[in-house]
């Protein structure tokens, strides 16, 4: 093999290990990993139970999802949006078991049947105005200066990771899923499949001190092709053969170097995963009549010999449920999945391209909830799918779209959800500057943290007043009458 050959196969056999189970944060975890075992799953026993983070990358524009439909307050928002109102008559009427906070009647936008199906159902709540926050403040503290503030507000790159992380001042990429992780993970019988699995790559949700998600598509598992390692006798006489032939005996020879070990024991450990999923997928194929409801939803024939491709996020939850649906063969009894799609960020154009996310990502949703009431899964009360966005969009528009906004409105669905309800207050939504909840340039001030919203959702899954307080630190400061509900937990979950 020549020198650019080798270093060839070098790069690329460490891109196909990034790709299948996360070794660009293997080094950095491999002292902790060695110093320290997950705890066991507090309430063993408990049944299978999933968290399922559906992440609207861009900031999504929840102003235009949720709207006020009673005269009053729906005058306010049309005066404000101008252009980029949904017209009245459009909005399909919500009615909540509870008048929410603040009063008001709301709808959904037009596009959005099969939330309003789910919220209707009791399976879908709405989390009004959530966003990263320090502690809580008003318009006043946000004014006066050395008010402590998430760093680099409505920065992309940086309210994402506060989004994902346990506390929104985070320095380090460490996601609060990642934590969970760390604790349930030796829960499952299955100690080779991450229980962190993503189908829309790396994220800092997932990343824990201990455990790494495990990447896959939504065309199934992830192959290290260029070397063919599944080919019988290297694929003798191939192009590739080489490669192969040099990987095998890498994997299988004695290293002393530590950096050698490591490097071997996470390419067997992604190859033994790989294999295994891949056999518990063929057991249900996507052309399965269990997994109909997905294209049913979006209006494409059924044919199984030669289905339609499907929508980006219908395919990640496709996917998920496949595994879930493989769960017992897999032995895993605790679970935690990231999918999303993309094209929130609408600066301009918003009128034409969020109508269709709005439709994407609420009909997904309720194709993924049909499959999970089959009889075949059963799941609809173990899986809690959530929304999450690095920040909510301007009030105001640039006459085409939005900007970057720091509240928002967020969706949680499920049988383990206490739906048909709104949980905290929806803010005024008036462009004055007199607004309360605007921080300026129609920047809403959220009312509740995203610390408060993880821990509801990890009390749900299991997780213990105990390590809930290690997990989200910040949770201590979230109290008093700035914050629409107050406390660690919104309620807007079952008891476990």
């Amino acid at each position: 093999m020549s020198l650019k050959s080798r270093r060839e196969f070098l790069i690329k056999s460490l891109q196909a290990t990034a790709g299948s189970a996360a070794f660009l944060s293997m080094m950095g975890k491999l002292e902790l990993a060695q110093a320290a075992a997950p705890r066991q799953l507090l309430g063993a026993g408990l049944d299978y139970r999933a968290l399922v983070c559906v992440y609207l990358y861009g900031g999504n524009d929840c102003f235009n999802m949720i709207i006020p439909r009673d005269a009053t307050n729906y005058a306010t928002y049309s005066a404000t949006r101008s252009s980029l109102a949904v017209p009245q008559a459009q909005l399909l009427a919500i009615n909540p078991l509870a008048a929410p906070l603040g009063g008001g009647q709301f709808g959904l936008h037009p596009q959005m049947t099969g939330l309003q199906s789910m919220f209707e159902s009791g399976r879908a709540a709405i989390i009004a105005n959530v966003g990263p926050l320090v502690r809580p403040i008003n318009k006043a503290m946000y004014e006066q200066p050395g008010t402590p503030l998430p760093p680099q507000l409505f920065s992309h790159s940086d309210q994402s990771v506060f989004w994902q992380t346990p506390h929104s001042q985070s320095t380090d990429r460490i996601g609060w899923g990642g934590r969970l992780a760390d604790i349930f993970a030796a829960s499952n019988t299955n100690q080779v499949l991450s229980m962190n699995v993503s189908l829309d790559g790396d994220n800092v949700f997932q990343a824990g001190e201990l455990v790494a998600p495990y990447f896959m598509s939504s065309y199934g598992v992830e192959h290290i092709d260029v070397i063919n390692v599944n080919g019988a006798g290297c694929g003798d006489g191939e192009w590739n053969t080489g490669r192969c032939e040099s990987f095998n005996a890498l994997l299988n020879r004695s290293h002393a170097h530590p950096f050698q070990r490591a490097y071997v024991d996470k390419m067997q450990s992604t190859l033994q995963t790989t294999e295994q999923v891949e056999a518990a997928l063929a057991l249900v194929p996507e052309n399965d009549p269990v997994f109909r409801p997905f294209w049913d939803v979006f209006g494409l024939a059924w044919n199984p010999a030669d289905l339609p491709e499907l929508p980006r996020l219908a395919a990640q939850l496709l996917m998920i449920a496949r595994v879930m649906r493989a769960r017992d063969n897999l032995q895993m009894s605790r679970q935690l999945f990231f999918a999303g799609i993309g094209g929130f960020d609408t600066h301009d154009n918003q009128n034409a391209d969020h109508p269709l996310l709005m439709a994407e990502l609420s009909q997904s949703i309720k194709a993924f909830y049909d499959v999970l009431g089959n009889p075949a899964l059963n799941l609809v009360n173990q899986v809690t799918t959530f929304t999450a966005s690095e920040f909510g969009r301007t009030l105001t528009n640039n006459g085409d779209g939005t900007d970057h906004g720091w509240g928002g409105h967020h969706l949680v669905f499920g049988g383990g959800v206490n739906g048909r309800r709104i949980y905290g207050r929806m803010p005024n939504l008036s462009a004055g500057e007199t607004n309360p909840d605007n921080a300026g340039w129609g920047q809403i001030i959220p009312t509740l943290s995203v610390d408060q919203y993880a821990a509801t959702l990890a009390k749900w899954y299991g997780l213990s007043d105990l390590d809930r307080d290690t997990i989200f630190p910040n949770l201590q400061y979230m109290t008093g009458s700035l914050l629409s509900v107050p406390g660690p937990n919104l309620g807007f979950m079952q008891a476990v």
